[in-house]
């Protein structure tokens, strides 16, 4: 299948794959995530997630939503290139997008898959138990990479800090010594 049919335009496709894939008698998989600056543990993750049936669907959060929940300067990569990233992972089947003003769950409980896919800190316990009643089971998988990706960022940032200090502190240096000189005189 050629990358670009894994993208799902709308949660109205979702529903009619969903009814094609359940009358196929196919097991599905779903996850759900950012996918912002895609890594290694991003591939592992979603690799994992497949054995755990026949189809992958991927509910990838809009920039929007990335926004609201991350800041002002995420996500780094747009939506668009995202779906379109993980749509080349051999692993995933399809990919979906999911707005920001979508009511919580929507998605879950469209396509209502025999495994929902999440990592440990992305439920609490009582959000997992009403999860099970709608999902066959519910299948929390530890995270897959040492760094994610905002650790990653933050090391950028910190790097970006540490050289422009050291710049800025020596020419503020020099202008405080010619400033004083001048001031000799």
């Amino acid at each position: 299948m050629h990358s670009r049919h894994k993208i799902v335009p709308s949660y109205s496709e979702v529903a009619k794959l969903v009814k094609k894939l359940r009358l196929e008698k196919r097991q599905i998989v779903l996850t759900q995530g950012s996918f912002d600056m895609v890594h290694i543990g991003h591939g592992r993750y979603l690799e994992k997630a497949k054995k755990h049936g026949d189809v992958l669907i991927v509910g990838v959060d809009s920039d929007e939503k990335i926004r609201v929940r991350k800041g002002p300067d995420r996500p780094v990569v747009p939506e668009k290139e995202r779906l379109e990233m993980l749509s080349f992972f051999a692993s995933v089947d399809y990919v979906v997008l999911k707005p920001l003003k979508a009511p919580k769950w929507q998605l879950v409980k469209l396509i209502k898959p025999d495994t929902l896919i999440a990592t440990a800190d992305t439920y609490n316990q009582d959000q997992l138990k009403k999860l099970e009643r709608i999902c066959g089971q519910v299948v929390v998988l530890p995270y897959q990479a040492t760094t994610s990706t905002s650790a990653k960022l933050r090391r950028l940032q910190l790097g970006f800090v540490k050289r422009f200090s050291t710049l800025i502190s020596s020419k503020i240096d020099r202008a405080v010594k010619e400033v004083l000189k001048e001031m000799e005189r």
